[in-house]
């Protein structure tokens, strides 16, 4: 089976192909054929050694196949079905505690950049039945930290305000759920192509940040002074639009640091507004089943910008470095 590696050094020229022999499934297993995964910032921070990982590790957290065999002692899952890979393999449910979150897939423990995988079935999840490969793929990292932040930390409800950067994975993911709750999203990127895409997909108010810097004070202003409810902040650095933007008593959720830049906090707005900064990773096993569940249920469908095939890996994170994407960027692993 051909499976990606990473080398020492790391690096995108090295994300080579390798022939290796077929897993098999031990007690508890899935033996999975993968069919596609999906790019995230962590994976490129993997690819590149900005995070370091073992020599040989096989990178990527998400990804979705379908079971060609199972170990002994396994009922959930039988082979045929279609399983969803989680981004965390030992945090099943309830709050992250050290243990639960101190495995990543693509990281810590081996990924989906594999034509087969063999990972405990407890690791799996069912995949909505609507969506193909390359769209389930996109749920398990940027589709389950955009619910973590708006239903788990957010308790989004109809009528909110969501505010979203940018048109990664996780922008977009939000602003779809927040339109299936019914709240009103607020939609920043520095492309005026991309900004009207943003507003056919259902963002109520779009707002060049390039050209209008101080865009925390445009949203205090369609929003009539009152801020949103909700901040979706992906990029770090400093927050002091972020936390402008946000109303008395909102939510600044920290997820991504893209910008890879110090944070700055305004600690004085912070306290005086009532206003948390919530810092966390992606979410358990469980709160994955809500997802699905919930997506299944609205026919979501997630947005797919291009599919690279496995060979190509370097060249998708290339296509992930100039920022063109809009929504997941995706990788075949066996056709």
């Amino acid at each position: 089976m051909k499976r990606i590696e990473v080398t020492n050094p790391a690096s995108l020229d090295n994300l080579k192909v390798y022939e290796r022999d077929r897993p098999k499934p031990g007690a508890g297993d899935l033996l999975v054929r993968v069919r596609a995964t999906s790019l995230n910032f962590h994976d490129y921070l993997v690819a590149t050694g900005v995070l370091p990982v073992a020599a040989g590790r096989v990178p990527m957290s998400d990804g979705v196949g379908e079971v060609v065999e199972v170990g002994s002692g396994v009922t959930a899952y039988k082979p045929g079905d279609r399983v969803l890979g989680t981004f965390f393999p030992n945090w099943q449910d309830g709050l992250p505690v050290a243990e639960k979150v101190s495995a990543m897939a693509g990281d810590h423990v081996d990924g989906f950049a594999s034509e087969y995988v063999v990972m405990p079935a407890r690791t799996f999840t069912a995949v909505p039945s609507h969506l193909n490969d390359f769209e389930a793929a996109t749920l398990p990292c940027a589709g389950l930290t955009a619910w973590h932040a708006l239903f788990v930390e957010g308790d989004l409800k109809p009528g909110d305000t969501v505010l979203v950067q940018g048109t990664g994975g996780v922008s977009i993911f939000a602003l779809q759920f927040a339109k299936m709750t019914g709240a009103t999203v607020i939609a920043l990127s520095s492309s005026e192509p991309k900004l009207e895409r943003l507003k056919q997909m259902g963002a109520a108010h779009v707002i060049n940040y390039k050209t209008t810097p101080e865009w925390g004070r445009q949203v205090r202003e369609v929003t009539a002074g009152r801020g949103v409810d909700h901040v979706v902040e992906v990029v770090g650095g400093d927050l002091g639009q972020s936390v402008q933007a946000c109303r008395t008593g909102g939510s600044v959720y920290l997820i991504g640091l893209v910008s890879r830049k110090p944070l700055q906090l305004m600690g004085g707005a912070l306290i005086t507004g009532n206003k948390r900064v919530i810092g966390f990773t992606v979410g358990s096993r469980a709160e994955q089943q809500d997802m699905v569940r919930a997506i299944e249920t609205a026919k979501m469908k997630p947005v797919v910008d291009k599919v690279f095939p496995l060979e190509e890996l370097g060249q998708a994170f290339r296509h992930q470095e100039a920022q063109a994407h809009f929504g997941k960027i995706c990788v075949s692993c066996s056709t």
